[in-house]
This record gives C-alpha cells, structure tokens and sequence, in this order.
C-alpha cells in the first residue's frame, strides 16, 4: 500500500510502514514539512495514489463533500 502520513502523527509510523515493505511518507518528507497545507497533501495523495492517514476532520469534510482525497484513513481516539 501506498501512504501520506499527516503531521498529527509521529515519523516513526511512516518508518514502520517502511519497514513492513509499504510506500510511506510523512508530511516532514514534504517541501513544508509539517507546515504542509491541507490541499497539497491531497494533490500529493492524487498524484501518487497514496492514501491519507490522519486524524484531521477537515480531510474528512473534503473527502465527504468533494471526493478529495481519494483514499483516506482517518484515525479518531476516544478516552
């Protein structure tokens, strides 16, 4: 599998990604780090056909308004 890993996540799950044979990257592997916006994560995950892990409801609300990312995994946490 083929993923782009947001900044609320360490780089150390994209590294394990790695080493479970996937394509990862983190959004610190990006030009502006984890200061990346939102839609250039998106055209990286169209261009690469990565799949988006994150934890930000803002990739949700695109994904369910306007199809974008194509892929997403969005990871929610309750305590």
């Amino acid at each position: 599998m083929i993923f782009i890993i947001d900044s609320q996540f360490p780089i150390s799950l994209s590294n394990h990604l790695k080493s479970r044979g996937h394509d990862s990257i983190h959004t610190l592997d990006l030009p502006d780090k984890n200061k990346s916006k939102d839609n250039f994560t998106t055209s990286i995950s169209f261009k690469q056909k990565r799949i988006v892990v994150t934890k930000d409801n803002d990739f949700l609300e695109s994904y369910l308004i306007h199809g974008e990312p194509q892929k997403l995994i969005l990871v929610k946490l309750e305590i």
